[in-house]
This record gives C-alpha cells, sequence and structure tokens, in this order.
C-alpha cells in the first residue's frame, strides 16, 4: 500500500537542484548565444533585448522579473519566491560566466536549437519540481497549472511564440524558425515530464 506521507525535498536537495537547474539553463542559453537564437519567456524577452541593443542579458533579465515578485509572494508564497529569486539571481551570474568556460568554434544551427532547447528544459524541469522558476512567466505558468489545470508547458509554448514572432522585426526569419523548434523541445520537456500528480516530492 502507498505511504501518504509526502518525503519532502532537504534543504541541501533544494540547494543541489537550484545550482543543477539553472547552470542547464545557462548552458542551453550560451549555445543559442552562439548560433544567435532565441528563446522564450522572460530570458527570451530579455535575450532579445540584448541583441538589440547590446546591454547586458543578466541584467536586463533580472529587471524584467522585478514585475512578477508581487505575484509570486501572493499567489506561490514565501518558499517558491525565495527560492525562485536564488535562481535567478544563479542564472544571472551562471548566465554571464558560461560564456567563458566553454570555447564552442562552430555548431549546427538546428542541433543548437534542439540540444539548447532541451537542456533548458531539463533544467526549468528540475527547478519546478523543487518548487522553483526563474520567475516571470513560469511563475505564471506554475499558478495557472497549480490553480487551473493548465499544463505549464503548453502555456509556456504559447508566450514563447509570441515572443518569438516578435523577434522577426530584430532576427533572420531562418533564425526565428530555428529558435521555434528550440521552444517546442524545451516546453515538450516540460509538459510530458511536469504534471499534477506524476511528481510529488515538493518541498
Amino acid at each position: 500500500m502507498q505511504s501518504s506521507t509526502i518525503d519532502r525535498h532537504s534543504l541541501v536537495e533544494d540547494a543541489l537542484a537550484l545550482l543543477w537547474g539553472t547552470s542547464f539553463v545557462a548552458l542551453g542559453l550560451a549555445i543559442y548565444q552562439k548560433a544567435m537564437l532565441l528563446t522564450g519567456s522572460s530570458a527570451g524577452i530579455a535575450l532579445l533585448i540584448h541583441y538589440a541593443t547590446g546591454f547586458g542579458f543578466g541584467i536586463v533579465f533580472f529587471l524584467i522579473n522585478l514585475p512578477f515578485w508581487y505575484l509570486a509572494v501572493k499567489k506561490m508564497g514565501w518558499p517558491f519566491t525565495i527560492r525562485t529569486f536564488v535562481a535567478v539571481v544563479l542564472f544571472s551570474v551562471l548566465s554571464r560566466l558560461t560564456p567563458g568556460w566553454i570555447d564552442i568554434s562552430s555548431i549546427n544551427p538546428f542541433y543548437a536549437a534542439i540540444i539548447g532547447g532541451g537542456l533548458m528544459g531539463t533544467g526549468l524541469l528540475i527547478l519546478f519540481r523543487h518548487r522553483a522558476g526563474l520567475g516571470g512567466f513560469n511563475v505564471l505558468a506554475l499558478y495557472l497549472q497549480d490553480n487551473y489545470g493548465i499544463r505549464a508547458g503548453y502555456f509556456s509554448l504559447a508566450v514563447d511564440l509570441v515572443i518569438l514572432l516578435v523577434s522577426l522585426f530584430v532576427l533572420p526569419w531562418q533564425q526565428v524558425l530555428l529558435s521555434i523548434a528550440g521552444a517546442a523541445a524545451l516546453n515538450l520537456v516540460i509538459a510530458i515530464n511536469h504534471r499534477q500528480g506524476r511528481y510529488v516530492g515538493m518541498s
């Protein structure tokens, strides 16, 4: 008989999950930057601003997330908000450092889209399963899934498609098409693997 007691994550497990999750997303983003691709959500908006203006991605990403903290505190609670804040800070730092830690001389754009999207989706999945996110639309996606049963992956995919369509004003259409393929890979990882009732080891 299955026990009704939830085996919650320990503080160490949560800390490692935040580190691994943000590292995966930062690596996927570094691959995207090398191939001049675009992701979605808040990171996609920050990356689009980075491409268009040259402003540092990490700072822009952190600033974009500020309006979403109210929703996080009011609707998701302080534990989620604190973990998410730590994840956002970690990702902002790692997204700046990771490109200096790896040297990619060339990469096939289609492979970059799929593997980069898969890495970012896996990183977000790790964060989601430890009741954290990367702020912005991740907070809204988790809120809608928890309260209205709307799959976080499908909602995120819809948001990503809107952002990618706007990116046609900044990036060549070939890059946008590849970015859409990457967004599909990213969000399919989340949609397939993150469902209510499938994973209960949450803190």
